[in-house]
């Protein structure tokens, strides 16, 4: 994911969490790449990540 901007905050970000982003945005990228080739339709490659966002923003804004 080259092509993404680098996310920038008003407070300097820890190693730490720049470290666990670039983790996380690797697996996401890994698991997306062995989806495809494993021949999922993108549309529900899509719709899963979609789903699990949305269920994320949902206990976030619930707790």
């Amino acid at each position: 994911m080259s092509n993404v901007s680098r996310l920038r905050h008003v407070l300097p970000m820890s190693p730490d969490i720049n470290a666990a982003v670039g983790a996380l945005d690797k697996a996401i990228a890994d698991a997306v790449d062995a989806a495809k080739a494993a021949g999922l339709p993108q549309g529900l490659v899509v719709s899963l990540l979609h789903g699990h966002a949305h269920a994320q923003t949902h206990q976030m804004v619930t707790e």
